[in-house]
């Protein structure tokens, strides 16, 4: 069953500000999250402007200055709307970083003011119909100690519905825990936002037969082999969901291809967050795994992260 600790509220939530000054879905999101929550927000921004760092090179005083009526305004902007949520009965803390390193100020912070989540935007470019991940993002990814919810514009700032998307091709102690992990944070999520868990599994039968292929060729795999171990997952699934006392009706079982299946599931059923895991990797092109990598490549709703 869920652990007492995984329901508790939220007490801490960091979001990451959008440096074009205006709010926006994380912004919306983040606020919403600590009231429902009785959270404290805490707000960062981070500002670099290379063009200063250019100038400075050859005038150190007309960089500082310029430097600093930026942050005047930057720091306005954030305060103004700090004290806005202040007045509604929001706990709220900012601070403005001038710095390259946002990574390292990132975890710094989630150390000293133990934030349980960080919150950021990212942007669907409408043309290509795909998110745009910098490299701040990944590195937040791989890096950031809590959880971290990449935001996608949506029309609504409480989620409503968090999906559980759990892997039951893991097969070692690390990686049955983490769909726990999953699973928990997804609960956690819901229940604070009144919303509806569901529980999302899709077995690849594919990747059984691609398993077999060696240096030396395929190995045969009878299919029904496949037809089998695809039973064993289903028998699985419906153990877990159990478990985490999640209704047969929020409890989908698929067949087929991860990427599309749960892209398809996520824009059929107007998902508002999917909760995936990672598992912790020095190489940042595994950070994630195929599949997860394409899925917040090309995620029809907003996601959150968690690690193992």
């Amino acid at each position: 069953r869920i652990a007492e600790n995984a329901m508790a509220n939220f007490q801490h939530l960091l979001l990451i500000a959008s440096p074009q000054m205006h709010r926006t879905s994380a912004f919306e999101r983040a606020v919403a999250l600590a009231k429902v929550s009785n959270a404290a927000l805490h707000i960062v921004a981070f500002d670099y402007m290379e063009t200063l760092a250019i100038v400075g090179v050859f005038n150190q005083g007309a960089m500082a200055e310029l430097r600093e009526g930026y942050l005047q305004m930057h720091r306005h902007w954030l305060e103004q709307e700090a004290e806005y949520e202040r007045k509604n009965g929001l706990e709220v803390t900012t601070q403005l970083f001038w710095t390259q390193h946002v990574v390292d100020e990132i975890r710094q912070y989630v150390d000293t003011q133990q934030a349980e989540m960080v919150i950021k935007d990212v942007h669907q470019e409408s043309t290509l119909k795909r998110i745009f991940f910098t490299p701040l993002d990944w590195q937040l990814l791989r890096d950031c100690p809590v959880p971290v919810h990449v935001v996608i514009d949506s029309a609504n700032p409480l989620p409503h519905k968090i999906v559980a998307a759990v892997n039951l091709f893991r097969s070692a102690d690390a990686d049955l825990q983490l769909n726990d992990i999953i699973i928990e944070t997804a609960s956690r999520l819901a229940t604070q936002c009144d919303g509806v868990l569901q529980m999302l599994y899709v077995f690849d039968g594919a990747a059984v037969y691609a398993s077999g292929f060696t240096i030396m060729g395929a190995m045969p795999i009878e299919a029904d082999f496949v037809d089998a171990l695809g039973d064993a997952h289903l028998e699985a699934f419906v153990a877990l969901a159990e478990y985490y006392g999640i209704a047969k009706e929020n409890a989908y079982y698929l067949k087929g291809t991860p990427l599309p299946a749960i892209k398809k599931f996520a824009a059929d059923n107007a998902v508002d967050v999917l909760v995936m895991g990672t598992r912790p990797h020095h190489n940042l092109d595994l950070v994630l795994g195929d599949t997860a990598e394409n899925i917040l490549q090309h995620a029809p709703c907003s996601v959150l992260v968690v690690k193992a």
